[in-house]
This record gives C-alpha cells, sequence and structure tokens, in this order.
C-alpha cells in the first residue's frame, strides 16, 4: 500500500513540473540575430474553408480558411461546432463584425466577381478578424484589424498560440494587409475610441531578453488615426 501512495506521489510531482515547465515555456528564443523567423505552411493538414460571410454594408464576401480538425470519439469540438463522425468542419464562430478562430488565411471575394484573394501569401495564425463598422459610417473608410501570429517567434519550427501575438490592419477588400506592431513586441490588447476615430493599442517589448515578458519588461502606448488614408502609428505617454 505505501509503494502505491508513492507511486501515486510520483505522477503527481510529475505533473506539477510538467505544467510548470509549459507555463515557462518562452514565446521569444534569441540566436544569433533577433530576426523574425517564418516558418513553411505544413503541408500534411487539409484545408478548408467555412461558407462565406459578408459584413453588413461592404461589398465583399469574406471566407474563413483553416484546417479540418479530427477529434478523439466522445470529445466536443472547439467553438461548439456542428461534427460528423468525429470531424469538424467548421473553423470559424462569427460574432458581431468580427470572425474567431484559429485561421490560416482569409479569402476576399467581390460580389460582383468570381475572383478570390488571399489576405496573406505567407504563413499565419489569424484569431480574431474584426470590421470597424462604426469607423466606416463615420469616415467611409472600411478597415479590418487581425490579431494574430505571424512568426515562430520562439523557434520550435512552428507558428501558433506560443508565439508572439501581432496586429495588422486592412482594407474590406484584404488590400493594404499592414502590420502596425512592432517587430518581437506582444500585442496587449486594443480598443477602438469612436468619437476620436483611433484604434488604441498596448504592446510590451522584452527588454531585458529573458524570453518572457513581465513586469520588468517596457509597455509602449501607440494609436492610428483611422480617419486617415495612411495609417500612421504614433506612441504617447499616458504615464
Amino acid at each position: 500500500m505505501k509503494k502505491y501512495f508513492k507511486y501515486i506521489a510520483l505522477i503527481l510531482v510529475g505533473t506539477v513540473i510538467s505544467c510548470r515547465e509549459e507555463v515557462q515555456k518562452p514565446k521569444v528564443s534569441y540566436g544569433a540575430s533577433n530576426k523574425v523567423s517564418v516558418t513553411k505552411a505544413d503541408t500534411t493538414q487539409i484545408e478548408i474553408a467555412d461558407l462565406p460571410i459578408q459584413m453588413e454594408g461592404t461589398s465583399y464576401l469574406i471566407h474563413p480558411v483553416g484546417d479540418l480538425r479530427v477529434f478523439e470519439r466522445g470529445s466536443k469540438a472547439r467553438y461548439g461546432s456542428s461534427s460528423v463522425n468525429d470531424v469538424s468542419f467548421t473553423i470559424s464562430n462569427l460574432g458581431e463584425y468580427e470572425i474567431t478562430g484559429y485561421l490560416q488565411n482569409l479569402k476576399f471575394q467581390k460580389v460582383d466577381s468570381d475572383s478570390i484573394r488571399p489576405l496573406s501569401d505567407k504563413p499565419v495564425l489569424i484569431l480574431t478578424a474584426t470590421y470597424l463598422k462604426t469607423v466606416a459610417d463615420r469616415t467611409h473608410n472600411n478597415v479590418m484589424v487581425y490579431t494574430l501570429t505571424d512568426s515562430d517567434t520562439n523557434k520550435d519550427g512552428k507558428i501558433d498560440t506560443s508565439d508572439i501575438k501581432t496586429l495588422y490592419l486592412s482594407d474590406i477588400s484584404g488590400e493594404n494587409f499592414t502590420k502596425v506592431s512592432a517587430d518581437l513586441q506582444e500585442l496587449v490588447d486594443w480598443s477602438l475610441i469612436e468619437s476620436k476615430n483611433r484604434l488604441y493599442f498596448r504592446t510590451i517589448e522584452d527588454t531585458n531578453q529573458n524570453g518572457q515578458f513581465d513586469k520588468n519588461d517596457v509597455l509602449h502606448y501607440n494609436y492610428i488615426d483611422l480617419a486617415s488614408k495612411k495609417w500612421e502609428v504614433k506612441s504617447y505617454k499616458p504615464i
């Protein structure tokens, strides 16, 4: 009996250590160079698309594209999506003017055209894509905001949520896909101030280069005037 409890204790200790190591996994790995690393797309995955989405008041269809997900029997599909034979054919969720998921790309199609173009020609993992409807109503600038990962910052050979999250903008057509947060800075959050047509966002820089983002690092405060045709990032100092 004592050996049994000793065995259980060892398992619990191992589990705690494993979880601790997972938590401490760095988001940035520094080598001889701090250049951003981009990986090749995983060709072993099966790519599928959800049915197209049209944001209110726009003339473009958006096709979410992602990997087909297979689940162990009895497990639930992420996002509560429907499944057939433990295979989920739904890869995204639609909220109010926002698409969420773990998407490999978005593809755009004008409603009067059969041509479909990708948002990005490089591997990315798109987490959210938000249409700024109120900005479009006020300024006639149709802007999309994206949170995504675009590079293998921890150098583990894949682009996933363990890498740095970044902020991008594009037109509703998917054109002018532009990174607005700085390389190797983690996006903390973003917010739209409708009265000023400004997109505010914060990033954190790993200034001590320990691979983690913590209290010893530096926060950067920025905003973009979305009423302007040119997206210029401006810094400000609230503290």
